[in-house]
């Protein structure tokens, strides 16, 4: 077998893995003054802060009656940023993205999710973060 033989037949036998393709809410762009900044001139002032959270709805979380209840809702995101904010200063953007992350995680329907949180007064335009957490197995 010659080697262009031997190549050729491990392309052919290498296989991709399909990409599972899901539905995502999401929540773009939110702005919220909160209490974060580990630097000095960031302790006791608020910073406006901005929020893109994608969250990938599980299979099992498709709507299949037209009810609220049966789907992770955008509105279950804002709350949470919202009930995370209201715990108190954080230090680290990133810290808050785990946190959020962990939030949409807790819903078994959410398979995956990415978290982008941007310091919109700390940068030219903007600095920060963005983190995606694992996808979980499908079936849920």
């Amino acid at each position: 077998m010659s080697e262009l033989s031997v190549l050729a037949s491990r392309a052919i036998g290498r296989r991709e893995e399909p990409e599972i393709v899901r539905d995502k809410i999401f929540v773009r762009d939110y702005v919220l003054p909160i209490h974060i900044g580990v630097y000095p001139e960031e302790q006791g002032i608020t910073q406006k802060v901005g929020f893109t959270v994608e969250a990938e709805v599980a299979s099992a979380g498709a709507a299949r009656h037209d009810m609220i209840a049966e789907v992770p809702s955008y509105d279950d995101i804002l709350k949470g940023i919202r009930a995370i904010i209201a715990e108190g200063h954080i230090n680290l953007v990133e810290t808050l993205a785990e946190r959020i992350a962990a939030h949409c995680l807790a819903d078994p329907r959410i398979a995956r999710v990415r978290v982008r949180i941007e310091k919109l007064e700390r940068g030219p335009e903007a600095v920060g973060v963005e983190i995606v957490r694992p996808v979980r197995k499908e079936g849920i």
